[in-house]
């Protein structure tokens, strides 16, 4: 009994996820915490041959730094702490306080919710799967992860994919940029063949750039006061430099501007505008100006066919879906936390009794079906030849499955169960009310 408890726990390897995000340490504090690609592999290599640790994963973007790993026994949490503070030179005081520990479910819950951006920053961006997904193939190719973590990913990615799919998660817009893209598409509805100009370099501007060049805008063109600048941003979007007094004549040239100087005055006014409509033959403008105080004068807005849009706008826009976002969220808790539970079931039959037992049922439940289609044809049959039939193909059935059954329970100090007992469970296709 004593040697069946070992057993089980070694099994059921705890799950352990340690790390810091933007809810816990500042952006400073981060960037010491983050590992590069190069770091990880080798961070990987290090927990590889640490005989304490079975599997591991480690998860860097900008605003999070996670490890998550199986230990051999115990718990290994101040072991992975002074790891992190040997691989990333910082001492313990100083990050230590900012760590989250969760152990179990509530690893599983909180990885759950990560790759479906429960945990995000912006709630719902979908950038974060891929994250994930980068995260685990490099660990799957450096040979850290195992059984237990493989199932655990393979498990996220599908939870991940079912919140994205069945709820409205990602659906609106909750960042000014994104906001303001979404705007753009809805006036245009295909922007493949537009132009945008850019006016200014604002942080939030070139956001919004960046999400209409992933819906194919046709072409970029940056003005700025300071004309080294637009030659450079427009380098970063592969696109045109124009000096900022050309801006009006470029009015005709593009379809979109999106504007964020640091000027006190408009830059563009309703004059400017209708002059410039007239030579485009009055075909569709779309303003968005991010700026504070305004850079687009709102009179714009009583020319035909013009459209300007102010940040005001586009936070009623953003507060409203993240509104939206808000309900299904809960949906998307719910669908969660079901995974976990069914995650728990599958961890719980890695131990060796419920493998045998489900085993067992499994073969009995094959001869029984067999035997009573055989015994069907055989009328003429006494109750003794079937009852001596019956105890036969039962017979059979035990035999068949005793060397396997000798083998799961000859468990070794040195030997990984977990590998054993699921490999059993596949090649009898024993979960498989649980495939998805």
């Amino acid at each position: 009994k004593i040697k069946k408890e070992q057993n089980k726990e070694r099994i059921m390897a705890k799950i352990i996820l340690i790390g810091a995000n933007h809810k816990t340490a500042p952006v400073a504090l981060r960037e010491k915490l983050s590992f590069s690609s190069e770091e990880t592999i080798a961070a990987l290599e290090i927990l590889k041959q640490d005989k304490d640790i079975k599997e591991s994963l480690i998860f860097s973007t900008c605003n999070r730094t996670e490890i998550l790993y199986i230990p051999e026994k115990g718990d290994q949490v101040d072991k992975i702490i002074e790891f992190i503070s040997r691989q990333k030179k910082i001492d313990i005081s100083e990050f230590k306080s900012s760590l989250y520990v969760y152990k179990e479910d509530e690893a599983i819950l909180h990885l759950f919710k990560v790759a479906s951006s429960l945990d995000s920053m912006v709630v719902g961006e979908p950038q974060i799967l891929g994250q994930v997904k980068q995260a685990y193939r490099v660990a799957v190719s450096n040979n850290a992860s195992g059984v237990l973590l493989n199932r655990m990913m393979h498990k996220t990615f599908n939870i991940a994919k079912k919140v994205r799919k069945e709820t409205g998660i990602g659906d609106n817009a909750v960042s000014i940029s994104y906001a303001a893209t979404e705007l753009a598409n809805k006036i245009f509805s295909d922007l493949s063949q537009k132009s945008v100009m850019l006016l200014g370099a604002g942080e939030m501007a070139e956001l919004a750039v960046e999400h209409l060049i992933s819906n194919n805008v046709r072409q970029i063109i940056v003005a700025n006061r300071t004309f080294k600048k637009a030659v450079d941003l427009a380098g970063k979007f592969n696109g045109k430099a124009v000096k900022f007094e050309e801006r009006e004549d470029t009015l005709q040239d593009v379809d979109i501007i999106i504007s964020s100087t640091g000027a006190t005055d408009y830059v563009l006014t309703e004059t400017q505008v209708k002059k410039a409509m007239k030579k485009r033959h009055h075909n569709t403008l779309f303003f968005i100006d991010i700026a504070v105080p305004r850079d687009i004068d709102p009179k714009i807005n009583n020319i035909s066919n013009a459209y300007v849009y102010d940040i005001d706008d586009l936070k009623n826009i953003v507060e409203s879906n993240i509104e939206q976002r808000g309900k299904e969220t809960v949906k998307a808790e719910r669908y969660i936390e079901e995974a976990v539970v069914k995650f728990r079931k599958w961890l719980e039959s890695l131990a060796i009794v419920p493998t045998i037992k489900a085993l067992n049922e499994k073969m009995s439940s094959i001869v029984d079906i067999e035997c009573k289609k055989t015994l069907s044809n055989l009328k003429h049959l006494s109750q003794e030849d079937i009852n001596a039939i019956k105890r036969m193909t039962q017979a059979i059935a035990t035999r068949t499955i005793h060397d396997p059954i000798l083998f799961l329970r000859n468990t070794g100090d040195h030997r990984d169960d977990s590998l054993y007992l699921n490999v059993t469970r596949q090649l009898f296709n024993i979960d498989k009310s649980e495939k998805e």
